[in-house]
């Protein structure tokens, strides 16, 4: 893999992670070698690369906007979006941004932030695992869906849409996300992207509720709960007057038979 600038640590973990994912999903007809055709057939050449050879910067600029300043654990997704821009003349494919999340403190596990992006329509979720500097890193790749990766045109920006919740486990924590953007050629990688950072924090979820106190069976057993004591008088009072009016119209109904 050939990454383009030296960058932080985590984020070239998160590429070489994509890289060893490709060679995982890797067809055995991608996976052959020039060296070692099957029936005479030599094996597919990778993607044109997206950058030219002596190019030291980034052909997609990436930018991550939209999320929620806050998410609640155990609670709903929260929406936001990454763009690709591809500054080149060329058209970028197989492109697979690296979701990396570091939280404050390097308490969150890979299981509990539910991560998705869309291709069109259509949902995948990503698997999330940790780094040895205590990072999740995910890939936006759903090999057993068949996504081919995404693809941007020459001097196009496509939108990619990122939805994200986490478990009711999950602590009150500060969370920083950003991507590193990795363009799948065959059994290597090269990386293509960078994002800024999209800083959020998660909030406790909610407490259990509270079991309502009995009131001896009474309907109004809620709302004598949060009342006063003169309220309570007159609810009571309220529920003899319609006790005795029933009863009376009851009786009333005897005596016209």
């Amino acid at each position: 893999m050939r990454l383009c600038t030296p960058a932080s640590p985590c984020l070239a973990a998160a590429a070489a992670l994509l890289a060893a994912a490709s060679l995982a999903a890797a067809s055995p007809a991608a996976a052959r070698t020039p060296s070692a055709p099957a029936s005479g057939l030599a094996a597919p050449a990778p993607l044109p690369s997206c950058t030219a050879a002596e190019d030291h910067t980034f052909p997609l600029t990436t930018r991550l906007h939209g999320g929620p300043a806050a998410y609640r654990a155990g609670g709903g997704y929260g929406t936001w979006y990454l763009d690709l821009t591809n500054t080149t003349d060329r058209t970028c494919e197989d492109i697979h941004p690296v979701v990396v999340l570091v939280d404050e403190r390097r308490a969150l596990g890979p299981a509990q932030p539910r991560l998705e992006f869309y291709d069109g329509a259509r949902p995948h979720p990503v698997r999330l695992e940790r780094t040895d500097a205590d990072e999740l890193v995910g890939v936006l790749a759903d090999d057993a869906a068949g996504f081919p990766g995404f693809a941007v045109g020459p001097g196009r920006t496509l939108t990619v849409k990122i939805r994200l919740a986490f478990t009711s486990d999950a602590v009150p924590n500060e969370v920083t996300a950003n991507a590193a953007v990795v363009q799948r050629r065959g059994g290597d990688g090269e990386w293509v992207g960078q994002s800024d950072d999209y800083r959020f924090r998660v909030d406790a979820g909610p407490a259990a509720p509270a079991a309502s106190p009995s009131a001896g069976g009474l309907p109004f057993a809620d709302e004598l709960a949060g009342t006063g004591e003169r309220r309570a008088y007159t609810l009571l009072a309220c529920a003899a007057v319609l006790v005795a009016a029933g009863g009376t119209a009851v009786a009333l109904a005897r005596r016209r038979r």
